[in-house]
């Protein structure tokens, strides 16, 4: 997989993960731990994003 691919792969992992955090955030009872979860590795593709680009 060449750079690009990989980059927009991570960028749409990342964008998926907004929407979810969006939609359990939208609930009546969010699930804090899965927010968690899902932020923190919202969080570790956004950084792996960067860390592309950089190189």
């Amino acid at each position: 997989m060449n750079l690009k691919s990989h980059l927009d792969t991570l960028k749409l992992r990342h964008a998926n993960l907004e929407s979810k955090i969006s939609a359990e955030d939208r609930r009546p009872r969010p699930d804090d731990t899965e927010l968690t979860r899902m932020k923190v590795e919202k969080l570790r593709l956004k950084e792996e994003m960067e860390r592309l680009k950089m190189s």
